[in-house]
């Protein structure tokens, strides 16, 4: 196995110990729905790393469905925070 992309995958993996420090600590719900995707790019590029180290393709595949499960988790938390943010203008609380 190559050294490099496990030596990487280890350093995104000491980041997201990190992440989840910001995640427990945040102030605000967009501060932890921005550490919860950056949870799920990191996870795809540690899977990423480990595939090509150890030449698994099927965490490709793996890589891909997180991937797409964080674009869909950040589209709902947007809409929902524009839908919050419409009802508070409408209810005159600038």
């Amino acid at each position: 196995m190559p050294e490099l992309p496990i030596a990487l995958a280890l350093f995104l993996l000491a980041n997201l110990l990190v992440a989840l420090r910001w995640v427990m600590r945040g102030p605000t719900q967009a501060d932890r729905m921005l550490a919860a995707l950056l949870f799920g790019t990191t996870g795809v590029a540690v899977l990423l790393l480990l595939a090509e180290a150890g030449g698994v393709a099927e965490l490709l595949d793996v890589a891909l469905v997180f991937a797409l499960l964080a674009a869909i988790a950040g589209a709902a938390f947007a809409e929902r925070a524009w839908r919050e943010d419409r009802r508070e203008r409408a209810r005159g609380g600038d």
